[in-house]
């Protein structure tokens, strides 16, 4: 479960508002689209998040975990309860497909024999078992993402967040993510996708969460263009 009550963020640089009394709650299981312009609190949000910084005023809960509170000692362990999903891929270069999606595994001290059946199920859900042992410079750009994808979701989080992650790739591939990332969400993980693409958000509807000048602007259901085909 995600959470946010009353949560305020200034930063004194500037003296900018960047979230004003936000109350936002997303369940377990729920796939959420976060829309705003630039400027609206979506990257704030994101940072509140992941704990990269903490609430003016407010609290802030993910998977159990209060973020106004966590001990700095603690974030690893709270960072490993999610996966992120970057515009840029992040992925380890000189690492083949399969070596960067065990490495999240590995560095959480998973066993072998853990590793050696998740990698190539993961892989499996993001179609790309025959481009396990390929590079990242020798993917796509839609490759990359995939295998992005699938190194999210290899330790089974409880909540994926997916910042901007049809923005460095080709527009007829977005929907193929977006579909990936909601058959993840039906394996019952929890997705957060961070989005400008409203082409992408007409057409697969859920819940919307519109940000705008560091507000709430809008938070409801809408029917996508999907629906029926």
């Amino acid at each position: 479960m995600v959470e946010l009550k009353n949560v305020d963020v200034h930063y004194k640089e500037g003296g900018v508002d960047a979230l004003n009394d936000v109350n936002l709650r997303i369940n377990d299981g729920e796939f959420v689209f976060i829309v705003g312009n630039s400027g609206a609190g979506k990257s704030t949000l994101l940072k509140l998040l992941t704990r990269e910084r903490v609430p003016t005023g407010g609290r802030v809960f993910v998977n159990g975990f209060n973020l106004s509170k966590l001990r700095e000692g603690k974030i690893p362990k709270f960072r490993r309860s999610i996966g992120m999903i970057f515009q840029d891929f992040r992925l380890i270069p000189n690492l083949t497909v399969y070596e960067n999606v065990a490495f999240v595994l590995r560095v959480t001290d998973r066993s072998r024999r853990f590793i050696r059946q998740r990698v190539p199920y993961v892989l499996n859900l993001v179609r790309l078992t025959d481009k396990a042992r390929a590079y990242p410079s020798q993917l796509s750009g839609g490759e990359q993402q995939r295998v992005a994808i699938a190194r999210a979701f290899a330790s089974d989080p409880g909540l994926i967040i997916a910042d901007e992650p049809t923005g460095n790739i080709d527009p007829e591939l977005s929907y193929e993510i977006v579909e990936l990332l909601k058959d993840i969400n039906k394996c019952g993980t929890t997705v957060i996708m961070v989005t400008h693409e409203h082409d992408l958000v007409k057409y697969f509807g859920g819940r919307i969460i519109s940000l705008k000048k560091g507000n709430v602007d809008f938070d409801d259901y809408i029917g996508g263009n999907n629906e029926g085909q």
